[in-house]
């Protein structure tokens, strides 16, 4: 099957613009794609490094390079922003300072000059506008790959896309980008591990300036993996030396100055609205973003995006230990961080989207994990296999909301987060292998409706290939279409 795809959140710059640190002048964005520093440089996986993935999780490979993206024909891309957090790196562990680093250049692909600078400075604002300034750096710069010309283009809203797309030619190619930012950390909270230290009038007026951006970020991922002062987040650090560092503010509400920010966010008066994102947040943040959507904000319709997540098969927040699918349960990973049924309703309901993952510590549980392995090379078997544990989650989230009589394959799109700190479902590598997903999950559409298709609310019933379209291209393209 042959399809464009629009990923709605994963991180090209990240180990280019940590690489930069290594170089003068640093956070120089090298028009070289030969360069470590340019978010041009290509470096799918080599054997060794597969193989280093399958055996320890590790992913030294870049994934979303612009130079991948653009053999993976990407038309639009939504990359995210993210302020490296210090606290990734803030303890001693077993007595040991440089022990964090050594976990965290495994994990994450750094450079120890960028370390240095994470666990240095004092602004995590001055390092987001510098990441975005990495990216106009390069802005409508051009490359030739494969005999065609290509650049990337910062995009200020949808119309910008369809003019981009007006010039383009069978020789000259565009990639559009959507900027988003992951964490409210980015305005400067959050600097101790131990204690508040947000300046709520830097922290609004930070804001006031993102707002303010020439390109505008579609979302905000309002959480991420430490406390921010704004909201609690979601256990996601797996590393056992490392994970004490999350316990403050884990599980807990939404603080008055995260509502403060929240609305200041949500302001559309000068139609510059950042819209919400709600992965990474605690199950009791969630909760009070919903209800502040259903009270304060309940005459309009904004809304709720989960950029890169997965289903948990539990009913709600409320009946976390419930499931209206007993059966399929075995196959999820039953992780707060993961979302509950009725917030696929909420979702559907409001005309946001949901990314969906490619991590495997994320789309599936340790059973199904387990059997999608394959200890003989076949690549067939593999993604048949590796592109059923994606074929669950649209199935799932589907068959919620058919049961509740929504349009059931209209929320569901790829949010990878490649090039973050995942490990990623074995084969499906890069976004170059998103072309194999696609035929994977054709085929297990068409067994799935083979068996189900009069099971569905007739305005449901539609082809395979167009469900794998919408996942793939259509749900994110439609969001964009009406919210940029």
């Amino acid at each position: 099957m042959n399809t464009k795809y629009i990923d709605v959140h994963c991180h090209p710059s990240l180990k280019p613009y940590s690489k930069s640190f290594k170089y003068n002048p640093q956070k120089k964005n090298d028009l070289n794609a030969g360069r470590k520093n340019s978010i041009w440089h290509y470096s799918p996986p080599n054997l060794l490094e597969r193989t280093i993935n399958r055996l320890f999780t590790l992913t030294k490979f870049t994934q979303t390079d612009l130079t991948a993206l653009a053999k993976a024909n990407t038309h639009i891309v939504i990359i995210s922003l993210y302020p490296f957090e210090k606290h990734f790196l803030s303890k001693r562990i077993l007595g040991w300072k440089g022990l964090t680093d050594v976990l965290v250049n495994l994990a994450a692909s750094l450079s120890q000059k960028r370390i240095d600078f994470v666990r240095n400075h004092n602004d995590y604002f001055e390092d987001l506008e510098a990441e975005y300034s990495f990216y106009k750096q390069l802005h409508n710069e051009v490359q030739l790959i494969n005999g065609k010309v290509y650049t990337y283009r910062l995009v200020e809203n949808f119309a910008q896309i369809e003019a981009n797309t007006l010039q383009e030619t069978s020789s000259k190619r565009i990639i559009n980008i959507i900027i988003t930012i992951e964490g409210g950390h980015s305005f400067n909270t959050g600097l101790d591990m131990n204690q508040d230290t947000a300046d709520p009038v830097e922290v609004i007026n930070n804001v006031k300036k993102v707002k303010a951006w020439v390109h505008r970020p579609l979302f905000l991922t309002f959480a991420h993996h430490f406390y921010n002062e704004l909201c609690g987040h979601a256990r996601s650090i797996n590393i056992g030396l490392l994970k004490k560092n999350q316990n403050r503010g884990l599980n807990t509400k939404i603080t008055p100055l995260g509502f403060e920010v929240l609305d200041l966010l949500l302001n559309n008066t000068n139609n510059d609205r950042i819209l919400i994102d709600v992965k990474h947040m605690s199950n009791k943040s969630r909760k009070d973003y919903y209800r502040l959507l259903d009270t304060k904000y309940t005459s309009e319709k904004i809304p709720i995006i989960a950029s890169h997540g997965a289903a948990n098969g539990k009913r709600s927040f409320d009946d976390k230990e419930l499931s209206d699918y007993p059966d399929r349960t075995k196959w999820f990973n039953n992780i707060d961080i993961n979302f509950y049924d009725n917030e696929f309703i909420r979702i559907a309901k409001s005309e946001g989207i949901f990314g969906l993952q490619l991590d495997e510590r994320r789309i599936g549980s340790k059973k199904a994990i387990k059997k999608s392995k394959i200890f003989f090379p076949n690549k067939k078997k593999q993604l048949r296999k590796k592109s059923l544990l994606v074929w669950r989650q649209v199935e799932h989230i589907a068959e919620v909301l058919d049961k509740e009589g929504l349009f059931c394959w209209g929320i569901q799109c790829i949010g990878s987060d490649f090039d973050g700190i995942v490990d990623p479902i074995n084969g499906l590598w890069t976004s170059e292998n998103i072309k194999d997903l696609a035929n994977g999950l054709v085929k297990h559409a068409e067994k799935y409706l083979l068996n189900n298709r009069d099971k569905l609310k007739s305005f449901n019933r539609i082809t395979s290939e167009v469900i794998v379209e919408r996942v793939l291209h259509e749900n994110a393209f439609e969001f964009i279409k009406k919210n940029y």
